[in-house]
């Protein structure tokens, strides 16, 4: 058996793990889910540290997952992402140090409260013959990443690796390349994991992330909105939010026509908030210098799953939207019983991480 990893997403109101095996290709053998009480994890942050070991120890004993390899995901707006152009450097120590110079002059954080990482996406010859290489850096703050990993050490769980919860979507949801599609190579794959307090957004040119942003909307705005319009507590909004259809739909039980009307008014306001920040996320992406064209938008994370979300998200953003496929790209033992859905996409992109 080859290299075992366990994909790891912390929501803020769910954890979801997904373990995979790598053995040059990457296979699914388990999954799990659990809900996680509210306050805990909040905007991509720890808020407590010792009630997360604790819900983490009961969620990995609960379901006999393994207590090492763990790829843990972070999504939170402070953490930089961007892509910078290096020329005349071929040695890689001399590289790294270069990278570290930029990271201070090309992302708001102080070097010394920073945690840093990289990715060499290319490398060519600029015009004068010299090297030049493209590199995708990452700068998250250190204390955003030291309290996930206080509470995994409070849990006895070893964390084998962190990762942006952008790199993990791409990696579940963009396809095998086809290199006789060299038009399809060359347009934008945006793909867009709606959570429960925010949603992660990350453009691929098919190959590797060219864009990532934190949305500050999540399918709690939905529930919230639902709440309000017929005066429910959370959970019964929450419970009607499922049964209910974006676009019509039958009556969930309990609902007059009149609530149901309200209702549906109250979720399209809350999506067209969304639909103007993923309209916005993505003008900003195609104003930047050699940009795609947008191919489409493919949904994941629990929201995705709500009926007629996509259909209403196209109509708000005038380009084609579906629901992603988390297993485009890595096969399912056939231990594995049950649909996998959308929204264990994350969870699966960390696991096929190395």
């Amino acid at each position: 058996m080859g290299k075992e990893n366990i994909g790891l997403k912390i929501g803020a109101s769910r954890l979801s793990a997904a373990r995979v095996v790598l053995n040059g290709s990457a296979e699914l053998i388990q999954v799990a889910e659990a809900p996680l009480a509210r306050g805990i994890v909040a905007g991509g942050e720890v808020k407590d540290v010792e009630a997360l070991a604790v819900a983490l120890k009961a969620f990995f004993k609960l379901h006999k997952l393994p207590r090492r390899g763990i790829r843990i995901g972070v999504s939170n707006n402070r953490i930089g992402v961007r892509t910078i152009e290096l020329a005349g450097i071929e040695d890689p120590k001399q590289l790294g140090n270069a990278v570290r110079f930029r990271a201070q002059e090309a992302l708001p954080i102080p070097i010394e409260e920073a945690v840093l990482d990289y990715q060499v996406l290319s490398e060519t010859k600029n015009a004068e013959g010299l090297p030049s290489t493209r590199v995708l850096l990452v700068v998250a703050y250190r204390d955003l990443i030291d309290s996930y990993l206080q509470a995994f050490k409070a849990a006895g769980i070893k964390v084998a690796g962190v990762d942006l919860e952008a790199f993990a979507l791409l990696r579940a949801l963009t396809p095998p390349v086809d290199v006789d599609n060299a038009a399809a190579q060359r347009s934008a794959l945006v793909a867009v994991a709606v959570g429960s307090d925010r949603s992660t957004l990350a453009v691929s040119d098919g190959l590797s992330c060219e864009y990532t942003r934190v949305l500050d909307w999540g399918g709690s705005s939905l529930t919230g909105a639902i709440a309000r319009a017929l005066d429910v507590d959370a959970d019964r909004a929450e419970e009607l939010k499922r049964e209910l259809s974006v676009e019509g739909g039958p009556i969930p039980e309990g609902l007059s026509q009149e609530q149901l009307t309200k209702a549906h008014e109250a979720i399209q306001i809350g999506l067209q908030t969304f639909g103007r920040e993923l309209v916005s996320s993505l003008q900003f992406y195609q104003s930047q210098e050699g940009s795609l064209g947008i191919r489409e938008v493919v949904l994941a994370g629990g929201a995705s799953q709500l009926h007629g979300f996509a259909e209403a998200v196209e109509k708000l953003v005038g380009v084609k939207v579906r629901v992603g496929d988390p297993l485009i790209g890595i096969s399912v033992s056939k231990k594995l019983k049950g649909e996998t859905s959308a929204a264990l996409a994350i969870p699966i992109g960390l696991g096929m991480g190395y």
